[in-house]
C-alpha cells in the first residue's frame, strides 16, 4: 500500500475527488482522471436499466466529451483489489499505455499504481 500523503499533490487530488464521488453517490466506485492540461473529470458508477458504466470509463468519456486529447493520470476508488481490464483499456485509449492508474480502497489508501498498458 502507498501512503496517500506521499503522493504527488495532483495525484492525491484525483484520489480525493474519486473517493468523494463514490461516497456522495453511494455507488461501488468513484473515479477521476487528469488531462494533459491539468483539468480533472470526476465520475461515479452509472447503473441504469439500459446503461451500465464503470466510474473510470465514465470519467474517461467525460474527458473525451470535454475535448481532452490525452491523460496524465487516473484514479479509481473501489473495493476491488485492482482496476478492471476494460477500464484500463479506456485509459490507455486516451492516455497511452504508460498512463498511471491509482487504485485506492474506499478509505482513500492507494493499494497500488498500475500502468494502463
Amino acid at each position: 500500500m502507498t501512503d496517500s500523503n506521499a503522493l504527488d499533490p495532483e495525484d492525491r487530488k484525483i484520489v480525493t475527488l474519486a473517493r468523494s464521488a463514490r461516497a456522495r453517490n453511494g455507488v461501488p466506485e468513484g473515479a477521476a482522471v487528469r488531462d494533459e492540461t491539468g483539468r480533472t473529470y470526476v465520475a461515479a458508477t452509472v447503473e441504469l436499466p439500459s446503461l451500465r458504466l464503470s466510474a473510470l470509463r465514465t470519467a474517461v468519456a467525460m474527458a473525451v466529451a470535454s475535448g481532452a486529447e490525452s491523460l496524465e493520470a487516473a484514479a479509481v476508488v473501489t473495493a476491488s483489489e485492482t482496476a478492471d481490464e476494460a477500464d484500463l483499456a479506456a485509459v490507455r485509449d486516451l492516455g497511452g499505455a504508460g498512463t498511471p492508474v491509482l487504485v485506492a480502497s474506499p478509505d482513500g489508501t492507494v493499494r497500488r499504481t498500475v500502468s494502463a498498458g
